[in-house]
């Protein structure tokens, strides 16, 4: 495998993942006031999952461009 098909593999695990994250977000804000302690844990997990993601993104579109 190529390393843009590894990249492309993992983009689409991180993406997964951070889709979760987002869903997780949500149905807590749904859930308010029930919870309301663990808003910054929850949202720390969704911040940093977008975040791996947006920079394998980056790496994927400088390879793809070279």
């Amino acid at each position: 495998m190529s390393e843009i098909d590894d990249l492309k593999a993992e983009i689409k695990k991180l993406s997964a993942k951070a889709m979760q994250a987002k869903m997780d977000l949500h149905d807590l804000s749904e859930e308010l006031p029930i919870n309301w302690p663990t808003i910054p844990e929850v949202a720390q997990k969704a911040h940093e999952a977008f975040g791996e993601l947006e920079k394998k993104r980056a790496k994927l579109k400088s390879l793809e461009t070279v």
